[in-house]
C-alpha cells in the first residue's frame, strides 16, 4: 500500500504496494512522519539534533575522542569541534586528557546530560506507548513481527 499525498492532504492508500512497487516510498513516508512526530514530543530545547545525537552516542559508547565521535556521527571534524564546544559551554560534556595519547582528549557526557536524555526518552516512549495501546491486538502483533525487518533495514 503506498500513499498518494501532497503537503496539504492526508495520505490516501493506493494499490501499488501489494506488488511491492511503491513499498519504499510508502515506508519512507511513514517512517519520516513517525520520526517527526517523535521529535515533536521532545521538550523544548535549544539543542540541535546533531547535539542531541552526539550526547546520545557518548552516553551509549562511553568516552570518545572528538575524531572518533566525528567519524561515528559522520560529520566533519570542525563541525564536531563546534558542537562539542557548545555542549561543553552548556555543561553537558566534559573533556579530559587521553590516558595514552597526550595530544588527544576524551569527551564524555555529564550527569546533567544523562538526566536530560533520560527525561527526553521517557517522554517520547510514554507518547509511543500510548499510541501502541490504541492499536488492535492484531496490529500490535504485526508491528512486533515487523521490528526485526525494520532493524535489518536500518543496519544496511
Amino acid at each position: 500500500m503506498t500513499y498518494a499525498h501532497d503537503m496539504t492532504t492526508t495520505p490516501t492508500p493506493t494499490r501499488t504496494t501489494t506488488s511491492g512497487v511503491g513499498l519504499p516510498s510508502a515506508l519512507r513516508f511513514s517512517v519520516m512522519r513517525l520520526a517527526r512526530r517523535l521529535r515533536q514530543e521532545r521538550r523544548e530545547s535549544s539543542l540541535t539534533l546533531t547535539q542531541l545525537a552526539t550526547l546520545a552516542t557518548l552516553e551509549r559508547t562511553g568516552p570518545l575522542t572528538p575524531g572518533e565521535l566525528a567519524a561515528h556521527e559522520r560529520v566533519q571534524r570542525p563541525s564536531m569541534t563546534r558542537c562539542l564546544t557548545s555542549l561543553q559551554s552548556a555543561g553537558l560534556v566534559d573533556r579530559v586528557p587521553h590516558p595514552v595519547d597526550g595530544r588527544q582528549v576524551l569527551v564524555s557526557v555529564t550527569e546533567d546530560a544523562r538526566a536530560m536524555l533520560r527525561e527526553d526518552r521517557a517522554r517520547r516512549e510514554m507518547w509511543l506507548a500510548q499510541r501502541v495501546r490504541e492499536l488492535t491486538p492484531d496490529e500490535r502483533e504485526r508491528l512486533r513481527a515487523a521490528l526485526p525487518v525494520l532493524e535489518k533495514l536500518a543496519a544496511g
